[in-house]
């Protein structure tokens, strides 16, 4: 079994992978430009990389924060060739659990994995929580 490493130092994360996966690969990522992936990533509260034991990186998640009791997982992934490792738990937990947020309130938006997020304690939002979609939608007279 290959030996990965996961940490969350921000001066290891690879643009070019991050970059390539979530252009190409990850249905929630097209649409953006590199330079805006860019400023999400320089931006980000929190990133975490995962590596394989070449130092090549292979997985990633970012999180922006108000780093008080708020944050919002972004942008999981694992590439194909790494699954089936744990990796994707690794991420997670590191990011979520071992770091600076593990008392915060966590969201996300997901369309795979719920058994992953679910192990962690996410679910279906609770009634307190209401959500803007994208594109600017109409506004509504009440």
């Amino acid at each position: 079994m290959a030996d990965y490493q996961v940490d969350a130092d921000p001066q290891r994360i690879d643009m070019d992978v991050v970059w390539a996966y979530l252009s190409r690969e990850a249905y929630w990522g097209r649409g953006r430009s590199r330079a805006d992936v860019q400023r999400q990533v320089d931006g980000a509260w929190r990133v975490v990389g995962a590596y394989a034991d070449n130092g090549a990186q292979v997985g990633f998640a970012r999180a922006i924060s108000d780093d008080v009791a708020f944050a919002y997982l972004a942008d999981v992934f694992v590439l194909k060739d790494h699954r089936r490792h744990g990796l994707g738990r690794r991420l997670v937990r590191t990011m979520i659990d071992e770091g600076p947020g593990a008392d915060f309130r966590w969201l996300l938006h997901t369309g795979d994995a719920p058994f992953l997020y679910a192990s962690f304690g996410f679910r279906p939002t609770d009634r307190t929580v209401l959500e803007r979609p994208a594109g600017r939608p109409g506004i509504v007279e009440p």
